[in-house]
């Protein structure tokens, strides 16, 4: 793919539910399929949805497939200057958009407004491939 991405909750439990037209299906099987990232705070938001209470094994056997970007020291300070700079920006996108900030990814989400003011964030929507 030659880009590399991490990928939001909404994504995944949009996935999950069928809710991607064929073009933006093939685009997260190719993702999935290859280099499948997640912010730990994707893991929790995802394993703590309650929405789709019979999907539940098949989401945890889902990002368990993932590899999941922890928590780190650099992470960890750039969550904060987000934090700080963008007063509104949850903690959970805070943590999502600095693991990709810090690990130079592509951020698929369907959610764009919600990070669409990080400076240098580069944002795909897979609802509009």
């Amino acid at each position: 793919m030659g880009q590399r991405f991490i990928v939001d909750s909404n994504v995944i439990i949009d996935y999950a539910a069928n809710r991607f037209n064929s073009a933006g299906n093939d685009f997260m099987e190719a993702i999935f399929n290859n280099d499948f990232l997640i912010s730990v705070a994707v893991k929790i938001e995802v394993l703590g949805f309650n929405d789709l209470p019979s999907k539940l094994i098949a989401l945890e056997e889902f990002v368990d497939a993932a590899t999941v970007i922890p928590l780190d020291e650099a992470v960890t300070k750039q969550t904060i200057e987000l934090r700080r700079q963008y007063k509104k920006l949850k903690l959970g996108d805070a943590i999502i958009a600095a693991t990709a900030l810090v690990h130079q990814l592509n951020l698929v989400t369907r959610n764009i407004d919600d990070f669409k003011h990080i400076q240098g964030l580069n944002l795909i929507n897979p609802h509009k491939i």
